[in-house]
């Protein structure tokens, strides 16, 4: 995907481009205007110190997002002129050929050509399970291969695949923040009050015949006293606080107003629950038939599972008997790990008696 951060240079701008610090700068003008110099500092500095704690947190929250992309950028494994290599995801284009290996993350959009995998593409879909796929699937960037081998063609590329149509909507997704709904509201209350103060002031200053040059400047400082001037810095330095105390948890706001937002959440609608969850499964129960005890029937399971592979059926079932290990298990003697054709898995284990067969 494009990089699309915005340098230093534009992002310390918009800190002063927005409804809220419009009106501080409207506010300085207004004081200069007067002659009330000192008053049109204070305010500066205000409108200064809300940009300076605004870009200062955004971009230190920039750079740890941006160590971490370089830490986790994708490689693929492309045929080129008959040789398997190496490379950067970033360097497919259509038609490549790759290879999908276990614990390998899809990096475009691919047709499978030979081969089967196990894909988990919860990641984009949603869906907890993970899907076999075989020659002739589609599958796309982000999903995460849990198992098997297979070879497939590039069909789309960075912007152009599933995930990336999907990260170019969120992208372009503009709305106004909570915290500025907030001082805005603020404001078109205390502007009304005020406004009709105003109206009330003009019209006493009419009735004792004041002069107009006394009556703007009288006009002007009541406009001023309508401007929380102060309530802008102190919404973007909870927000920082509270970034902060996020950072100590793990959670990385990369700006300030994603705090209120997610604060401001009154009800959070989720279709699928794979991605909200720690989407594993796990043995939940154990009927064993006459002459089996649940850990005896756990541990042939075991012997029938993947040792260190990522399916997560045999992830489950090794974890259900290393909780519940059996003390007089046979001896493997054989392994066939998981066929998509038949499938299962199978092994044959021996003990003192004949050999058992699990599958």
């Amino acid at each position: 995907m494009p990089d699309t951060a915005p340098n230093a240079l534009r992002r310390a701008l918009a800190q002063f481009w927005a409804p809220v610090p419009w009106m501080l700068e409207a506010a300085v003008v207004l004081e200069v205007v007067l002659g009330k110099h000192v008053e049109g500092a204070i305010i500066a500095l205000l409108v200064a110190f809300n940009a300076a704690l605004g870009f200062f947190q955004e971009g230190r929250a920039q750079a740890t997002l941006a160590a971490l992309k370089s830490r986790l950028a994708l490689n693929a494994s492309v045929r080129r002129d008959g040789v398997w290599a190496t490379v950067p995801a970033a360097g497919l284009v259509p038609g490549d050929v790759v290879k999908l290996s276990l614990g390998a993350v899809v990096a475009a959009d691919v047709r499978l050509s030979e081969g089967s995998v196990l894909l988990d593409q919860s990641m984009l879909t949603g869906e907890s399970v993970p899907i076999e796929a075989g020659a002739g699937f589609e599958t796309y960037a982000g999903a995460l291969v849990r198992r098997g081998e297979a070879v497939a063609e590039v069909t789309a590329t960075g912007a152009r695949t599933k995930f990336g149509r999907a990260a170019e909507l969120v992208r372009t997704a503009h709305v106004e923040s909570s915290q500025q709904k907030a001082v805005l509201r603020v404001v078109r209350n205390l502007a009304m009050a005020n406004g009709l103060i105003i109206a009330l002031l003009v019209g006493y200053a009419y009735a004792l015949r004041l002069p107009r040059g006394e009556i703007v400047p009288l006009v002007l400082t009541a406009i001023l006293a309508s401007i929380p001037v102060a309530l802008p810095a102190t919404f973007t330095l909870a927000a920082a606080l509270g970034a902060r105390a996020l950072a100590k948890l793990g959670v990385l706001p990369t700006r300030l107003s994603a705090v209120d937002e997610a604060a401001s959440i009154d009800v959070l609608c989720a279709d699928k629950t794979g991605t909200l969850t720690q989407n594993e499964l796990t043995v939940a129960a154990v009927h064993a038939m006459s002459g089996f005890d649940e850990p005896h029937v756990l541990g042939l399971a075991a012997l029938a599972s993947s040792d260190g592979g990522q399916d997560p059926v045999d992830a489950a079932i090794r974890a259900a008997a290393a909780k519940n290990a059996a003390t007089d298990l046979p001896k493997l003697t054989k392994f066939v790990p998981f066929d998509p054709g038949t499938k299962m898995s199978e092994a044959t284990a021996a003990d003192s008696g004949a050999p058992r067969y699990a599958r």
